[in-house]
């Protein structure tokens, strides 16, 4: 039996149907009792219905392509809730979630409307944001003024302090802490109780270039001022920030705080920092390649000419000193090859590698490096049945004696290295190396992969440089943490895939 093809004028019956349906579509959406709006992934609004135009006495024109906090808040006192709504927004993107909400909007004739508010991100089929619904429900017969005021702040505020990535609180004219909200505790670490009524000095390191009264005047003056800056933590450690500071008016329009919200840039500044590292160490290596070559031509004639007088008729107090030459001329020759070996580009031969043979293999060859094993136990913590990585065995085995070696070598009167493999969230091969020695101060932490930076006096500082760019060409990566007197830890990441 053949195949039936839909007649001509079942086609155009099909179509007036469809064509029909949109119609229906659309009349519903334009007769709903609620505002339905429909963002692009940059915030733009490029669908609404009728109830919004009704509401705001905004026509098509004025309101498709345009940011919606552009729209839902136009008055010039909506700067405080364009910042918490666009963070409540960022929130929800980053993590694909629901978000419900209240705020005040104009209507045409100037009045403020309550909406409640329910934002919800719609993911593609590559699980990427591509757009949001929001629908806001009328709320203005249902309350009094006053209590919804009330209450549209305190929402906003416990939207607010649930975002990690964001702090807020509010200062009074006097500069004291009248409100600390859940996001500040979490990101600082002071408690509400310890720190409501304290100077707000107390979470500042200002210094001449943005200290607090030239902040506030900035924000008499225009409104709003914005900087990066470091919060101070309960423990006296610092958190880098985008720290935005606004006006904080009372119901009559008076001037009677501040409110200051700032957004956590760890991640950001690890990022930059990591990339100017990069940066630093590809120009350093460059340069390195060729004083290396530019080394190598003298050195080269000085082991002739140092070769040619060990054959002649020489004492044995000047044929000690040549030795000694020598010995050093060697030092250098070995220290130039591993300048050639940081900076040579070579591109590993990847293989499928099980991480925990790699890792055995290179154990033996510890004890061949006049190291102190007797007095040091080496502990095993290997995950079973981890998944393979793909890599180059003979440089990943490098990366391992070397930081085998190092963790050996931090510990002269014996000690405990600790070997741990673990599958991270299906993604990576983590391996730990732990060790109990002197450990790497503070200070030298952020240089510890610099080339031809060592902690140790006799050390060329290349050996976990080219680690670095060992994993670092694996699209991996190597951090570390160290105490002094207790102890450093490596964690390596390698993708699996």
């Amino acid at each position: 039996m053949g195949v039936r093809f839909p007649s001509p004028a079942l086609k155009q019956k099909m179509k007036i149907t469809i064509e029909e349906t949109k119609e229906m579509l659309h009349k519903l959406l334009d007769n709903s009792g609620v505002i339905m709006l429909y963002l692009d992934n940059h915030e733009n609004v490029i669908f609404c219905n009728k109830k919004l135009k009704d509401i705001t006495g905004l026509n098509h024109e004025q309101i498709i392509g345009k940011n919606w906090l552009s729209i839902l808040f136009r008055n010039k006192n909506s700067i405080i809730k364009k910042d918490l709504l666009k963070a409540v927004m960022d929130d929800s993107m980053k993590y694909k979630r629901g978000k419900d909400f209240e705020g005040a909007i104009l209507d045409k004739e100037g009045n403020e409307r309550f909406i409640a508010w329910n934002l919800t991100p719609i993911q593609a089929e590559n699980n990427q944001i591509e757009g949001n619904i929001l629908v806001g429900h009328d709320i203005t017969e249902t309350k009094e003024r006053e209590s919804s005021l009330k209450n549209i702040g305190e929402t906003l505020k416990n939207i607010f302090s649930g975002i990690k990535e964001y702090a807020l609180y509010l200062i009074n004219l006097d500069g004291n802490i009248t409100y600390f909200g859940m996001g500040s505790e979490t990101m600082l670490g002071w408690n509400k109780r310890d720190i409501i009524f304290k100077h707000v000095s107390i979470l500042h390191n200002f210094d001449s270039a943005a200290n607090l009264q030239s902040i506030l005047e900035n924000v008499r003056n225009f409104g709003k001022y914005e900087t990066e800056i470091d919060l101070v933590t309960k423990t006296n450690g610092t958190i880098p920030v985008i720290l935005t500071v606004n006006q904080f008016l009372d119901s009559t329009g008076k001037l009677s705080g501040y409110i200051f919200i700032a957004k956590d840039i760890t991640e950001r500044k690890k990022l930059e920092y990591q990339i100017f590292q990069a940066e630093k160490l590809a120009a350093l290596g460059q340069l390195s390649a060729g004083m290396a070559h530019e080394i190598n031509n003298p050195l080269f004639v000085i082991s002739g000419r140092l070769e040619m007088l060990k054959d002649e008729r020489l004492n044995q107090k000047v044929k000690n000193s040549l030795n000694l030459i020598g010995a050093q001329t060697d030092r250098i020759r070995k220290l130039v090859d591993r300048i050639l070996k940081f900076s040579r580009k070579t591109t590993p031969t990847f293989e499928a590698i099980a991480i925990n043979d790699a890792i055995e293999l290179v154990l033996p060859l510890i004890y061949y490096n006049n190291l102190p094993m007797s007095k040091i136990e080496i502990k095993k913590n290997f995950e079973k049945e981890m998944p393979k990585i793909k890599g180059d065995l003979h440089q990943l085995q490098e990366v391992f004696l070397n930081l085998l070696i190092n963790a050996c070598q931090s510990m002269p009167n014996g000690g405990v290295i600790e070997i741990t493999t673990s599958n991270f969230q299906n993604l990576y091969a983590q391996i730990q190396i732990s060790d109990t020695g002197t450990g790497v101060p503070p200070s030298q932490l952020k240089n510890i992969f610099m080339p031809f930076f060592s902690t140790k006096h006799d050390g060329t500082g290349l050996g976990l440089s080219i680690c670095h760019n060992i994993i670092k060409n694996h699209n991996g990566s190597i951090e570390l943490k160290s105490q002094v007197n207790q102890g450093t830890t490596f964690t390596i990441k390698l993708p699996f895939n």
